[in-house]
């Protein structure tokens, strides 16, 4: 019987499957284990099933002798050494397109909160100063008919494209490596999402620059990762009006420190890294997860493996 290391209990009844072929040990507590934990358990573990917070690093790996498999519960794994585990022989998984809908459909939520104002207005009414209808009252941007650039266009930039299509948006995309036409992207759009994961190519990707090229009208929506946008960059960009608006559920670090200048910025939303978060695509994430776990610890290629 293996021994496996679960660093946070996940929604759904699927690490019950674990439970029953290994000894499982589920960390109950709301905040993450501390680096030094994660080490101390990783240690006797054969399987560790990990979370974005969770830093396995070849410090990490090199003190756990026993580790064959490790599953991480996103579809992004840049919290991973890939490399190292795989010159240990570990197996890495991830749970790719079980949070691609969830997330396209956040992204437009926060493009749509963001253009309209929402927060801003619901706030205001909730406060009880809404005293009558006001025809220059919370006016926001058009999002139907608008130009929206798509910086990645993988599972998650698709699904936002196709649900721009319905909003009768003029749709840019780009990928990194092409230069030319990332410029043209950010000159051009109206709203501009990102959907690229976090490489040395991709950190800190739009920053001052990238945000010079912008309309002073646009807005910014990230539901990538945090550290691809420079956030003081970004924050300047705000106060300084060169950018109309941002909606974040991604920040680096995460969450933002209370002090943050960026929580002083204005027109800016930012929600705690809710992408994935609904029942089904959580609970088919734990899934995805425990079906790599099982594979890996018999031996078997993992359903879901990263590359190496």
């Amino acid at each position: 019987m293996a021994r496996i290391f679960v660093t946070r209990a996940l929604p759904g009844p699927a690490l019950s499957r674990l439970e029953d072929a290994h000894e499982t040990t589920v960390w109950q507590h709301q905040l993450p284990p501390s680096y030094e934990q994660l080490r101390a358990h990783a240690a006797q573990a054969d399987a560790l099933l990990t979370l974005l917070t969770d830093r396995v690093d070849a410090q990490l790996l090199a003190a756990a002798p026993r580790l064959r498999v490790i599953a991480n519960y996103a579809v992004g794994y840049d919290n991973i050494d890939v490399g190292a585990a795989s010159a240990r022989g570990i197996a890495v998984g991830n749970t790719p397109d079980a949070l691609t809908d969830a997330t396209a459909d956040l992204t437009f939520a926060l493009l749509m909160a963001s253009a309209r104002r929402i927060t801003e207005a619901a706030a205001f009414a909730r406060e009880g100063r809404w005293q009558t209808w006001e025809p220059a009252g919370f006016l926001g941007a058009d999002v139907h008919g608008a130009t929206l650039g798509i910086i990645g266009l993988g599972r998650i930039g698709q699904a936002v494209a196709r649900r721009a299509a319905g909003f009768g948006m003029e749709v840019l995309t780009t990928e990194t490596r092409d230069q030319h036409n990332l410029e043209h992207l950010l000159r051009r759009s109206d709203f501009i999402s990102i959907h690229l994961p976090l490489t040395a190519g991709t950190r800190g990707l739009i920053g001052t620059q990238a945000l010079s090229l912008m309309k002073p009208t646009a807005i910014l929506v990230n539901t990538a990762r945090g550290a691809i946008v420079d956030r003081d960059a970004l924050a300047r960009a705000l106060h300084t009006g060169q950018l109309a608006g941002a909606a974040l559920d991604v920040t680096d670090p995460e969450p933002l420190p209370p002090d943050d200048p960026l929580w002083s910025a204005p027109n800016l939303l930012v929600v705690p890294h809710i992408g994935s978060a609904t029942w089904s695509a959580r609970e088919r994430m734990t899934e995805m997860a425990v079906d790599n776990i099982l594979a890996g610890l018999a031996g078997t290629p993992l359903p879901y493996q990263v590359p190496a």
